[in-house]
């Protein structure tokens, strides 16, 4: 190994990368744009991107106007799901608020709601719902049925025997009872940054690796140092290597960075190994670093690069499984995930650092993201060389 890592760094490898460090330290803005920006990207995406809907906009259409209804009015508003949003005196109003998206949800309680309460008499309320977001509409209906659930069982201690009947629900006739007990692994808290940010964490790695890559080699051209390296006795593989080193220090500081910034800001445990994880990490730079480079080669400005980039990385980034799930994605999208190097590094980084997985759990993508670089150097040489010659 000792004699495989001085063939490949020979001297003239060293002598380029000397030449490298010193430019990239002559370009402060370049070793800038790798640490700040990213971090800024990781602590956006953690907290903006959060599956938690809160603070849903609830109108209210009271045709009861009774203790019994407000009490359910402050039921339903004085949780942290919703919030009060307006006063209605009939169903037409609050559907033109909703259509105006003024309004996310609305309750219409009826006017002989209390009657049958005392009566034992099952109760109709109709519940409104903005489904132009149908995630949202999903999440308000279920916490409602929550809420609901929670008043019906104070109901009794106040001398009331009801029943809320839920129309969207399949009623239940049946004399024994199946309970549900959810255990919840991995995340207990159900912290939905935690899944946010592991995805993200690979996301940045490789986009990141391959826009800086690709810009430095277009630069390169430009400049027309390209030529003045082809005097030097280094091979095309050593001009490429010495391009990369240098690169893939400062975007494994990024990752460091990255993981003291999901440690302390998001609280993400680290259950599994360390190193394991910074293994991936150096593997998925690697892997967006070799894109970048196939992308100059096939550029011949910077701008070429940008769009060029532009139709690789979105991609990418959607079949990723960062920001959404695999699962939910229709079968071709999901065998395509294969392909993609930031969906293996994601499923390395949350089963590393939420599940304590080993390696011999996660050898499949590591060969796989250790495939994606061997392949994507090997293109970017021969692309390189057959663009000088």
């Amino acid at each position: 190994m000792r004699e495989f890592l001085r063939r490949v760094f020979n001297y003239r490898v060293r002598a380029l990368m000397q030449k490298e460090f010193r430019q990239i330290r002559r370009d402060r803005r370049l070793a800038i744009s790798l640490i700040l920006p990213p971090t800024l990207q990781l602590l956006l995406f953690g907290f903006a991107l959060s599956a938690t809907v809160s603070d849903i906009r609830l109108g209210i259409v009271d045709d009861s106007k009774t203790p019994e209804s407000r009490e359910l009015i402050a039921a339903l508003t004085e949780s942290k799901s919703f919030r009060y949003a307006g006063y209605y005196f009939s169903v037409d109003q609050m559907g033109d608020a909703l259509s105006r998206n003024n309004l996310d949800a609305g309750v219409v309680i009826p006017y002989d709601y209390t009657r049958n309460l005392e009566r034992g008499r099952a109760v109709d309320m109709q519940f409104l719902l903005n489904a132009m977001n149908s995630n949202t509409a999903t999440i308000a209906r279920a916490y409602a049925e929550g809420v609901i659930q929670t008043y019906n069982r104070g109901l009794p201690a106040e001398g009331i025997h009801a029943n809320f009947q839920q129309v969207a629900a399949t009623e239940v006739n049946h004399r024994g009872l199946v309970q549900l007990n959810p255990a919840y692994l991995f995340n207990p808290g159900l912290v939905a940054s935690w899944f946010i940010v592991t995805g993200v964490f690979g996301l940045l790695l490789i986009l990141n690796g391959s826009i800086v890559a690709s810009a430095a080699m277009v630069k390169e051209r430009e400049r027309g140092t390209i030529e003045q390296l082809l005097m030097s006795p280094a091979g095309t593989y050593e001009i490429i290597i010495a391009k990369m080193a240098p690169l893939f220090v400062l975007l494994f500081l990024m990752a460091l960075f990255a993981v003291v910034v999901m440690e302390f800001a998001f609280n993400v445990p680290i259950q599994g190994s360390l190193l394991l994880l910074l293994a991936g990490s150096a593997l998925c730079i690697l892997c967006g670093i070799s894109i970048g480079t196939v992308i100059a080669t096939f550029s011949k400005s910077a701008e070429q690069a940008q769009l060029t980039s532009f139709f690789v990385n979105p991609p990418l980034s959607t079949l990723s499984g960062a920001f959404y799930p695999i699962e939910s994605m229709p079968r071709i999208l999901q065998r395509l995930t294969i392909l993609n190097p930031i969906y293996h590094f994601v499923i390395i980084s949350r089963a590393t650092l939420l599940k304590g997985s080993g390696f011999w759990v996660l050898w499949p993508h590591f060969l796989a993201l250790t495939i994606f670089t061997a392949a994507l150097v090997t293109l970017s040489v021969w692309r390189f060389r057959k663009q000088l010659s």
